[in-house]
Formats: structure tokens, sequence, C-alpha cells
């Protein structure tokens, strides 16, 4: 038996850093939602009691290190599962982007071998499951458009933003987020209005949302890679409504109401930085 699973990106719309908790992860208030850039995660179930990954890509491990791999290990060992499953994943989704690529993958796995297992586990409990192998892995269980809060346990639904185009940039570089939240001192941090965007989602007011896009690290990222700040300022100029980054970084996304603009503000890009990618708001 297998099957397939759509592995979305997300975006973050807002990103806030509220203090460090005692066990050393960081308090966020994040809303995030899912795009139109997609791995797709192939499931196979073998009668051999193993875990085995397959992927395309010299950035990526396919090992235990995979967060694919850990998601399949953790059920297998949560639920006594005794069949095994080759994981196949075919990358869309840059690698170390701020878009959440393996945390979605590992999602992927979660929600598939759900199914193929026949755990018939609530997606509240595989959300729990997923903040055992990363922060962003219960939001990416749910999917759509969320308030995330806590260390990412907490995924509150919100409505769709209001339909519209999303340019994304990636500089040749990879960002780790554990050295950016290292550096975090959240006295110095600029905060966003995190009710804002809620407000602005409620209403489908695009201006809106646009205007109360804001993410606390920026500064952070943007000290430590200065070619980040460059390409912000350079889709700024292109013409998109708002411009922002994602995650930790390093990637730069900016939203356009109209595909007419949105490809201009694509290929104005396409000469400016490697990895630019045009698609849709999902979430």
């Amino acid at each position: 038996m297998f099957l397939y699973e759509k592995a979305p990106a997300k975006i973050n719309l807002s990103l806030d850093i509220l203090g460090k908790r005692q066990d050393g992860f960081h308090d966020v208030e994040m809303i995030m939602t899912t795009i139109d850039l997609s791995d797709r995660v192939e499931l196979h179930l073998l009668e051999k009691d193993t875990i085995k990954v397959s992927l395309e890509s010299r950035f990526v491990p396919n090992d235990e290190r995979n967060l694919a791999y850990q998601a399949a290990n953790l059920l297998k060992k949560e639920y006594q599962v005794s069949q095994g499953v080759f994981i196949k994943i075919d990358k869309s989704i840059p690698v170390s982007a701020g878009l959440a690529g393996g945390s979605s993958d590992a999602a992927a796995v979660l929600r598939g071998l759900n199914k193929l297992w026949n755990l018939n586990i609530s997606t509240e409990k595989l959300m729990q499951l997923g903040l055992c192998i990363g922060s962003d892995v219960p939001f990416c269980v749910y999917n759509g458009t969320a308030l995330v809060t806590g260390r990412g346990e907490q995924v509150i639904p919100l409505p769709a933003p209001p339909s519209c185009w999303v340019i994304l940039a990636k500089p040749n570089i990879g960002v780790s987020s554990k050295t950016i939240f290292h550096q975090i001192n959240v006295e110095e941090l600029w905060h966003p209005n995190t009710q804002r965007m809620v407000d602005a989602l409620s209403a489908g007011d695009f201006a809106e949302m646009c205007e109360a896009m804001g993410n606390a690290l920026e500064s952070i990222t943007f000290y430590n890679y200065p070619e980040v700040a460059r390409i912000k300022e350079k889709m700024k100029k292109s013409g998109a409504y708002n411009v922002l980054m994602s995650g930790s970084g390093p990637t730069i996304y900016g939203l356009v109401e109209h595909e007419g603009q949105a490809q201009r503000v694509y290929n104005s890009m396409r000469g400016f930085c490697d990895e630019v990618y045009m698609v849709r708001i999902i979430g």
C-alpha cells in the first residue's frame, strides 16, 4: 500500500518573540499561512521493520537526522508499529529558507502514516506529537492559516488571507534558526502588532493585512546576512505591496493582488536572485 501527501510551505505574516522560557525555547506569537509551493511526500508500506528515506538533495540528510524519518520513527515507537515504511520526498521547497520545508515533510508523514497504519490519531494528538520533532510541525500538521503561540504547540485557526500572489526570493545561503534565536535580546527587538493582523484577516482586508505584516527577527538576520536586507529593498522597489522575511530567513516574500503586477515583480527579482518563485496563498 502507498499514498501521497502534499507538504506545503508556510510564510509568516507576522512573527513576534515574547520572551525566553525556562526550557530554553522562546515564547512566540506568529501568524502563519500556507502557500502553493509544496514538497511531495510518497509513503510505501514495507513488511520489514525499517524506515528508509529517499530524496535528491545534497543539503538534506536521508537518515535519522531527517525530520520525516523522525516523524515515522516517533509513530512507530509511540504506537508499537512493526511495519516499515519507505518515504520518498520530491523537494520543491528551498532548504534552510524559513519556509518550514522539513517541518512540513514531517507533518505529511504523520498525517500519511496515521492513515496507512490505521492509527486513528486525532489531529490534535498528531500536533502534540509533532512538537517533539520541531516547533513548526504542529502548525504544518494543521495547515491553513493560524495564530501560533507558546513554543509552537498552541495553534488557533484564523480566516484565510484574501486571495493574492506571493513572490519569494531566496539568496544562495542557508540560515540556521538556532543561530538566530541564540542572538535574541527581547528588550531590543521591534515587535509587530499581532492583533492588527488578526483583525485584518477577520475583515478580509488585503491592504490592512499588508500594513500589519512584521517580523521581529529581521534585524538579527539582516545584521548577520546583509544580502537578505538588500533583497528586501530590491523587492520593495519592484512594486510589491509589502515585503517581509519569512521565519528566521533568508527567504524574502512580497504580496501582490494582481497577476500582471506579480509577474513584473517576479521578473525583476529573477535578475537579482537565483531562486525566485511566484505562487498563490492557499491558507
